[in-house]
């Protein structure tokens, strides 16, 4: 299955983000392309939280929630096997060497953009609910 195939509809994610003008832009891109809002999650205690109790294909990562950095959320997530997208103004220099196989989002983003990232991330499943670990050696994926 290409990248293109993966269907989004129905696909549950876990958003988490600071700023609430970016969630609601990405509540609204997520719900335009058929996804279900699974959590949203603001600050680093609830979203460690979330990340270990709720249930949900996908999360979409701001990597730093009001000055605090979420790579212990990513961890807790990807220890789930599920797969993830790190949203970030900063760029791939902001992400620790571990996690620098994790499909970015940078922001500002267009829907194509959130699409492509949530595609990326889902098409890394290793089967039976399991991704490749980010701190694995992954080949790109055309």
């Amino acid at each position: 299955m290409t990248m293109s195939e993966i269907d989004l509809a129905g696909q549950r994610i876990l958003v988490i983000e600071d700023e609430a003008l970016v969630m609601m832009l990405l509540e609204d891109s997520l719900l335009d392309a058929g996804c279900e809002i699974a959590g949203v999650a603001a600050r680093v205690d609830d979203a460690l939280e979330k990340a270990t109790s709720f249930s949900f294909d996908v999360a979409v990562l701001d990597v730093n929630l009001n000055g605090r950095q979420t790579f212990d959320v990513a961890r807790r997530i990807a220890e789930r096997g599920i797969p993830l997208v790190f949203a970030t103004g900063y760029g791939a220099a902001s992400l620790l060497a571990n996690f620098h196989n994790v499909p970015i989002l940078q922001k500002p983003f267009q829907q194509q953009d959130l699409e492509a990232a949530l595609r990326l991330a889902l098409s890394r499943r290793t089967g039976e609910g399991n991704v490749v670990a980010p701190w694995e050696d992954l080949h790109s994926i055309d």
